[in-house]
């Protein structure tokens, strides 16, 4: 079965109690989400993400896919919420866990995925305040720092970019044809090589007398 084209699609292909509860989680996050983050349709979830205008590298286990930042789906048994933007920050998923238990509310938590069964069972307020409080550029460096070491693009330093930009021009510089004599200097030199010319013959003449 083909992956939905959009969110709205996506709500439209679910039974009507998991699609009031899947609109109801879609609006905690777009009330709270920053700007940057875009949604979509990614793994076949209703997803937001880092679009590639914003950091070309993409996700590092797929770089033809933007960097996922949270996302939500109806599964067989459960309903999840994927919080990815925690995952990559210790401190926020300690806060964000911490303040989910002040509710009361169960929490099914894996690393990043919360698991439940009723809308009513999630805190959307808490919902929106997290995504709220991760904004594009803060969620970048946390992620670079998850990054694998073997996955990371290695970016050149101010140094290296300026050693690139000699070597280029030294190799523009030889590759360079040479300048031909401009034809007002050639003129010029004829010019001075004349008169040697005729103090020559003149020597030439008074030999002969």
């Amino acid at each position: 079965m083909p992956a939905p084209a959009n969110a709205k699609a996506y709500l439209d292909s679910l039974p009507e109690d998991r699609r009031n509860a899947m609109r109801k989680l879609r609006a905690a996050i777009n009330k709270g989400l920053p700007k940057g983050y875009k949604e979509g349709i990614q793994y076949g979830m209703i997803g937001w993400h880092v679009p590639h205008s914003r950091y070309p590298d993409g996700y590092h286990c797929d770089p033809k896919q933007p960097v996922p930042f949270a996302s939500i789906a109806s599964q067989k048994k459960h309903m999840g919420l994927y919080l990815f933007c925690i995952y990559t920050d210790a401190k926020e998923s300690a806060r964000f866990v911490k303040a989910w238990k002040k509710t009361g509310k169960k929490l099914d938590m894996g690393k990043s995925c919360i698991r439940f069964k009723s809308i009513d069972d999630v805190p959307l307020d808490l919902v929106t305040e997290t995504i709220a409080r991760i904004p594009v550029d803060a969620f970048l460096r946390e992620y670079e720092k998850v990054i694998p070491a073997s996955k990371r693009k290695k970016k050149a330093t101010p140094k290296k970019k300026a050693a690139s930009k000699k070597k280029k021009a030294a190799a523009k510089k030889k590759a360079a044809p040479k300048k031909k004599a401009a034809p007002k200097k050639k003129a010029a030199a004829k010019r001075k090589a004349a008169p040697k010319k005729k103090a020559v013959a003149k020597k030439k003449t008074t030999r002969r007398r």
